[in-house]
């Protein structure tokens, strides 16, 4: 019986260079995995607990106590397990921890040994993550969500909405989608250049320009659509994170600042229905905030039959969360972030939630990132059908895309969702 050897957790750094942890786990056969958990800045308030040190070193950040969980306390659990139960050991860490929220041990102490378990048992049965964690039925390529314009907390600009993204959903696959992408990237930054808007990029790989409204991003984007020989609506489509919890008040008036405006959820709903009437939207996450829990019963009323509403801050890969916005008929997608939960079996339980009450699932990366690709196999094997992670820029965000299309030319028969995910 080939079971878990040893365990072990180092800091390392993420794309915004901060500290954040890698967990490697050897098995009794010699097969190594290793993961690394990323961090968001814009998160919800009801997310797991990302454990950091509170000390001087990385102003606060460093994850050395989180380390030392991995190495004492979960590596004497489940060290002599068998690694190939996955179910069997994220349950064993749930109650190792005994909070709701990780708050003991740390989510990311969690997740990185749960992943890392799931890589290490994968290369010892010598087959890819997404055919171990997916089995037969991993065939479906998602449809990339690539933020091209950042705003919000991703960015040091005047643009309130976080994420314009585009969404290739025209063509027949994932390697026609990325090609596409890439070449309204490259135009999108001629075009900004040549207007003398500055060109860097935010945490996500998305150019941050000081433009005058919320609007005008989403006008930018279709111009270099246009430019790059492509067709708005048919092939590509638009999808933004307003991540609207970063810019609601005590009161609950949503303060755009870059336009100098103040809404109620329904007059926000009504900017929401006037943007999707001008313009080929076709998915807005978080279009309210995570408490305004009435506002997004109107919201899904009223715009839930046209556009993807999805829920980030609003579920946050929570199963018991996301059940009761099912029962209250709220959103119809879930963004799903494994950090946000803890473990690899708690992500895949809320997908499966969600996938029974159809509705859609983004896997998601953070934007502090790494290297590590776990979630381009993830998407694949849960079947997800879309993945969100970032700009066709910075090599954290490239790792993802590179890796579907080494998962693409794999697969013999890969099918890519594209333009039947939203045309009725």
């Amino acid at each position: 019986m080939i079971y878990i050897d040893e365990i072990q957790a180092q800091e390392v750094l993420d794309s915004r260079g901060n500290p954040t942890i890698q967990a490697s786990v050897l098995l009794s056969d010699g097969s190594v995995g290793s993961a690394i958990v990323p961090s968001g800045a814009s998160t919800g308030k009801r997310e797991a607990l990302e454990l950091r040190d509170g000390d001087e070193r990385f102003l606060g950040k460093g994850v050395l106590r989180a380390c030392e969980n991995v190495q004492t306390s979960i590596a004497d659990t489940l060290c002599g397990m068998n690694p190939f139960d996955q179910g069997d050991i994220d349950k064993t860490l749930i109650e190792l921890d005994g909070t709701e929220n990780f708050s003991k041990l740390g989510a990311n102490a969690t997740l990185g040994v749960s992943m890392a378990v799931a890589r290490a048992a994968a290369k010892s049965l010598n087959i890819p993550l997404y055919r171990y964690l997916g089995g037969a039925n991993a065939l479906v390529l998602p449809v990339p969500m690539l933020n091209i314009i950042n705003g919000g907390s991703h960015a040091d600009n005047t643009v309130d909405f976080q994420e314009y993204m585009i969404m290739p959903v025209g063509f027949d696959t994932f390697s026609e989608a990325m090609r596409a992408s890439a070449e309204i990237y490259q135009h999108l930054k001629k075009i900004l250049k040549d207007s003398k808007h500055i060109t860097s990029i935010g945490d996500e790989g998305g150019f941050a320009p000081n433009l005058k409204t919320n609007e005008e991003p989403i006008q930018v984007i279709l111009e270099a659509v246009k430019k790059a020989g492509y067709k708005e609506g048919d092939q590509i489509a638009i999808a933004l994170d307003v991540a609207s919890s970063e810019f609601v008040n005590e009161k609950g008036i949503y303060c755009l600042k870059g336009e100098g405006r103040e809404l109620s959820s329904e007059e926000l709903i009504e900017y929401y229905e006037k943007l999707i009437a001008k313009y080929p939207i076709v998915s807005i996450e978080d279009g309210l905030s995570e408490d305004d829990w009435s506002g997004w019963e109107k919201l899904t009323q009223k715009l839930g039959n046209k556009i993807q509403l999805v829920g980030d801050d609003l579920f946050v890969t929570n199963a018991k969360i996301l059940a009761e916005g099912i029962k209250q008929n709220i959103a119809n997608a879930v963004l799903i972030k494994p950090n946000q939960i803890g473990t690899v079996s708690q992500t895949m339980e809320t997908v499966r939630l969600a996938q029974r009450n159809n509705y859609c699932c983004i896997m998601s990366h953070r934007s502090g990132e790494s290297e590590d690709s776990f979630i381009a196999d993830f998407a694949v094997a849960l079947n997800t059908g879309e993945i969100k992670t970032g700009s066709t820029a910075r090599s954290e965000r490239m790792a993802k895309y590179n890796r579907l299309l080494v998962i693409e030319n794999e697969l013999a028969y890969p099918e890519y969702l594209g333009k039947s995910l939203f045309r009725k």
